[in-house]
Formats: structure tokens, C-alpha cells, sequence
């Protein structure tokens, strides 16, 4: 987290100030946002690799008192604009397609104004399936849900114990119960109550129209800006089949036991 504070400047409200980020991911809070920040996003990464990175910003849902726009030599392009109120909203960028300027507003009252956001860089192809706008609720192939089990942040077998839809966010939450824990990232799924189960929350669009069900599914996914997102979910017992087959054949990408 980043902290920063324009009330130190107060004399110097035309002042741009430069702030260099060195982790993946992380937040930017700027306080009182008087003149102007350029955000240097600099990976420990080798720089050949910049232009394989997509950077995606996610503002906060009070976020206000400043302009954000995409910088590059000189042209500005805006982003967010003050006060714009998308709850959830993620705003992605090519790396090599130019920095962050972050402008503050005129205000009366600039101490009632804070302006922030999380950010993440990612690979573009990770980036494409976690933004994709061509059929986002399509099936997985078979080929695609054997990759998703060896690439993707969470691998679990569990089934869909409730659903609750986000009408203002356009997303609904999939209540899970875990029957089997083969992978995650950061620890979503977690122990819960004196029965000892397994349970977490995965999120995806609303318009999939995912509702409950019986039967187990093998839900995979991505991270992003700490929530899970939900990638390939067949049922289980069509991932057995695939894997099987795969497997027989030679042609499994990974191996994981499907029981």
C-alpha cells in the first residue's frame, strides 16, 4: 500500500510528483489530492518482459478528487473520471500503452477526498481470460478444462450450495461447499463452523445465470484484486471422463488424482 498525502503541499498545488511501484500488485491512497501524480509501475521483472504485461486498475468505491488518465509522451488519455461511480469496475491496459497520470479536481473542501485504487500486472494472456467480452459464458473444452487444472490459481471439487446475484455490480456469488481441496493461491476456501467443512465464494458474471444445484463440479479459476473468479467448472463427473481419456492417451498436460 502506497500512502500519500497532498495536504503537504498546499503552496504547490500545480506540483507533479512521481511515486515508482516495484510489486505486481498492491494499492495507491492519496489523501487530500492537490496537483498531480505520474505512477511508475516498475516490476522486478526483466524490462524484454514489459511488453507481455497488462496492468488493471480497480478504484476504490469512494474513490474521489482526482481525474486518472493513461500517460504516454505526453498525451493523456482519461481512464476514470472524478467522481464516476461503477461499483467493481476494472480498467485494463498494455503495459507498453503508457503510465498512470492521476490529476486532482478543483474542490472547496479537499479533506473530505481521498482518491485510490488497487492495481495488479498480470501476463496479457491471464489478463484475456479474466476480461474476455466474446461469449465469457461459454463451456470449456475439454482441452481447455485439462490446461485450466494445471495453470489456474484455484483447483477445488465442490458443489454449488447457494447463490447470491449482485444486481448493482452485474455479478453473482457461488456459495461453495468443498469436497476437495487440490489447489489455491491465497487461502479463499477455508475451514468454517465445528463440522470441520470446507467453504468459499467464487464470483462471475450475471448474465451466466448460475443458479444451485445437486451434483459435485470441478471449479478452477483466477485470483484478482483478492477474489476468486470463475474459470472452467465442469461437472465432475465429465472432468473424470476427460482426464481419463487424456490420460490413456498420454496427452494430460498435469497430473492430478480425479477421485
Amino acid at each position: 500500500l502506497s500512502s500519500l498525502s497532498g495536504l503537504t503541499h498546499e503552496s504547490h498545488k500545480k506540483d507533479v510528483e512521481q511515486v515508482y511501484l516495484r510489486c505486481s500488485e498492491g494499492s495507491i491512497e492519496w489523501m487530500y489530492p492537490t496537483g498531480a501524480l505520474i505512477v511508475n509501475l516498475r516490476p522486478n521483472t526483466s524490462p524484454a518482459s514489459y511488453k507481455h504485461l497488462t496492468v488493471c486498475i480497480k478504484p476504490f468505491k469512494d474513490s474521489a478528487g482526482a481525474n486518472i488518465y493513461l500517460e504516454k509522451t505526453g498525451e493523456l488519455k482519461l481512464l476514470v473520471r472524478d467522481g464516476e461511480r461503477s461499483p467493481s469496475k476494472v480498467y485494463c491496459f498494455g503495459y507498453d500503452q503508457g503510465g498512470l497520470f492521476i490529476e486532482a479536481t478543483p474542490q472547496q473542501d479537499i479533506s473530505r477526498k481521498i482518491t485510490g485504487f488497487q492495481y495488479e500486472l498480470m501476463n496479457k494472456g491471464i489478463a484475456a481470460d479474466l476480461h474476455t467480452v466474446s461469449a465469457p459464458c461459454r463451456p470449456c473444452s475439454d482441452t481447455e478444462v485439462l490446461l485450466a487444472v494445471c495453470t489456474s490459481d484455484f483447483v477445488i471439487r465442490g458443489s454449488i450450495q447457494d447463490v447470491t446475484n449482485e444486481a448493482e455490480e452485474q455479478e453473482s456469488i457461488i456459495h461453495v461447499g468443498v469436497n476437495k481441496l487440490y489447489r489455491q493461491k491465497s487461502k479463499v476456501f477455508q475451514l468454517t463452523g465445528e463440522s470441520g467443512n470446507w467453504r468459499g465464494q467464487i464470483k462471475t458474471l450475471l448474465e451466466c445465470g448460475v443458479k444451485p444445484g445437486d451434483g459435485d463440479f470441478l471449479f478452477t479459476g483466477r485470483m484478482h484484486f483478492g477474489e476468486a473468479r470463475l474459470g472452467c467448472a465442469p461437472r465432475f463427473k465429465d472432468f473424470q471422463r476427460m482426464y481419463k481419456e487424456a490420460k490413456d492417451k498420454g496427452l494430460n498436460p498435469c497430473e492430478i488424482g480425479p477421485d
